[in-house]
């Protein structure tokens, strides 16, 4: 499994990479292996702030509908435009093309408080 060391995670398995005050949020290998193949993202929060862990989509896999937590205080700018048609993208390219959404931080030293890679790895026992 893949853990990017320039990324921070989640325990609800969400990674940031950020960009100055913006950042992009999806979800890991590992919860895109869990969940299955995915068929269809919700999310519909696009100019909304939404507060740190509260719920800003769902994803839908064969198996199951999975909530999407906000890993930091944030104003959500865009959605990825490619998961409209290509949902598989999550599974198939989870730390690139595969993003989720593009947020505007309210605070970047929110992120500094997330897992690191090694921290997430061990969490997730890999």
């Amino acid at each position: 499994m893949n853990f990017p060391a320039e990324l921070k995670y989640t325990k609800d398995h969400e990674w940031v990479r950020t960009e100055g005050s913006e950042a992009y949020i999806g979800i890991t290998e590992f919860a895109q292996r869990e969940l299955g193949d995915i068929v269809y993202i919700d999310i519909n929060t696009v100019g909304q702030e939404v507060s740190k862990e509260e719920v800003f989509g769902t994803v839908e896999a064969v198996k199951t509908v999975s909530d999407l937590f906000m890993p930091v205080a944030a104003t959500v700018l865009e959605i990825n435009p490619l998961l409209d048609s290509q949902p598989e993208l999550v599974n198939t390219d989870p730390y690139g093309d595969g993003w989720m959404v593009k947020v505007r931080l309210s605070d970047t030293a929110d992120a500094e408080g997330l897992l690191s890679a090694d921290d997430y790895q061990s969490l997730v026992g890999a």
